[in-house]
């Protein structure tokens, strides 16, 4: 399994998962099977406030879930209608986060919980 991981800054598995998905410089993609990382830099970071087009923020990679702090309801929508579901990251790094989902310990995220908006409407 793939697992997508927003970032500030790639410092492999070391990497602080990043509090939004759109907004977020890179991306870590981890595959659960192989151990391999990738780092992606997200290609729709100048995108409008809920226009995030989220396949083409991870250069189209193929991935199966997304774990992130927060992501708006559109997107969380797009990455669902392609079979990707989205998870609720724990403050901390990619490994740590890594550890929760291998453990079922992380929420999924539906529609219903993404971001309203910064100005107080966030639920992350």
């Amino acid at each position: 399994m793939k697992i997508c991981f927003p970032v500030e800054q790639d410092k492999g598995l070391d990497s602080q998962v990043f509090g939004h998905f759109g907004s977020a410089p890179a991306f870590v993609i981890f595959d659960t099977q192989t151990k391999v990382l990738e780092t992606v830099d997200n290609q729709d970071l100048g995108h409008d406030h809920g226009m995030c087009n989220p396949l083409k923020a991870i250069d189209g990679k193929t991935v199966d879930a997304i774990v992130v702090g927060g992501i708006g309801a559109g997107a969380i929508s797009k990455l669902n209608i392609r079979g990707i579901k989205v998870y609720r990251a724990q403050q901390g790094t990619v490994q740590s986060n890594i550890d929760l989902f291998v453990n079922d310990k992380q929420k999924e995220l539906r529609v219903e919980h993404g971001c309203g908006g910064h100005a107080g409407g966030c639920g992350h």
